[in-house]
């Protein structure tokens, strides 16, 4: 029999992506919101910036921003808040310009990008599920589970986007109204699972899902011009604020550590998979 580590590997005891040796997220704190909304800003004030010039070469930076993301994070063995924030920022960037390009290139109302993203969203959460057994994130300790965590993140980006430029635009609430309205909806399932038994995972997942259009309104909200309902403050440089906040929050995480999640066995993760329920009973 071969050793574990050389099977895993392909009998070379070496691999590119090596399995996880422990959890790849954080820990949920009050601190882990505050920083996922700012990426979501951020990502939102940096994909616009980047499209006011050459679209092929805002797409081209988006897209290499990403794929240094993904091989960071993925060569990774444990959580690195680093890597872990980076990909989430690049995610943010490039989501947004895939959801704006269906809509602005392909010409599909936000209406109907809404809705795509979340017929995506929910395929990945019915495939995950039907793979792993669980959707929570404290399982995420091996490979294929951080694909499909990394996939469901991309997903709620998109939609989120969408989302937001939705109640928006379309509905004619403006930037300022639908960040103030998805700053209470963010707060519906604290509340439900605080006092209505709502599972811990669906919980997490739902208000996973409204950091995005929460984060995004504000950014739009900053950065657009005060004849689209903005503050006219710029997309360059609402882009480097949001940067430089969630770079010194990064940084403050990494220090402490504060969000490491305590040491589980591979037996106990196996038991959470399997004991799971997708919505955290």
């Amino acid at each position: 029999m071969r050793p574990a580590a050389e099977s895993r590997t392909g009998g070379t005891g070496v691999s590119f992506f090596a399995e996880p040796l422990a959890a790849k997220v954080p820990e949920i704190t009050f601190l882990f919101w505050v920083v996922k909304i700012m990426t979501t800003a951020g990502g939102e004030a940096l994909s616009d910036y980047l499209a006011l010039g050459s679209k092929v070469t805002g797409a081209a930076v988006e897209t290499l921003f990403l794929i240094v993301g993904l091989v960071w994070q993925f060569r990774t063995r444990r959580y690195v808040a680093a890597a872990y924030w980076f990909l989430a920022y690049a995610i943010a960037t490039f989501g947004t310009g895939v959801s704006d390009t269906l809509h602005l290139v392909v010409g599909i109302p936000y209406a109907g990008t809404t809705t795509l993203w979340a017929v995506v969203l929910a395929l990945v959460f019915w495939r995950w599920y039907r793979s792993e057994g669980t959707l929570s994130i404290h399982s995420i300790t091996t490979r294929r589970r951080e694909g499909y965590y990394w996939a469901t993140v991309f997903a709620t980006f998109a939609l989120g986007t969408a989302l937001g430029d939705f109640t928006a635009t379309a509905l004619g609430l403006g930037y300022l109204a639908s960040g103030i309205m998805f700053g209470l909806i963010i707060g519906i399932p604290a509340v439900a699972w605080a006092r209505f038994g709502l599972g811990s995972i669906a919980a997490f997942w739902f208000a996973y899902v409204v950091t995005r259009p929460l984060g995004a309104s504000f950014a739009d909200y900053f950065s657009k011009p005060h004849s689209i309902s903005g503050a006219g403050f710029g997309d360059g440089r609402t882009a480097v604020a949001a940067a430089v906040v969630t770079a010194a929050l990064v940084v403050y995480l990494a220090v402490t550590r504060h969000d490491i999640q305590p040491a589980t066995s591979p037996r106990a993760v196996s038991r959470a998979a399997v004991n799971d329920d997708a919505w955290g009973r």
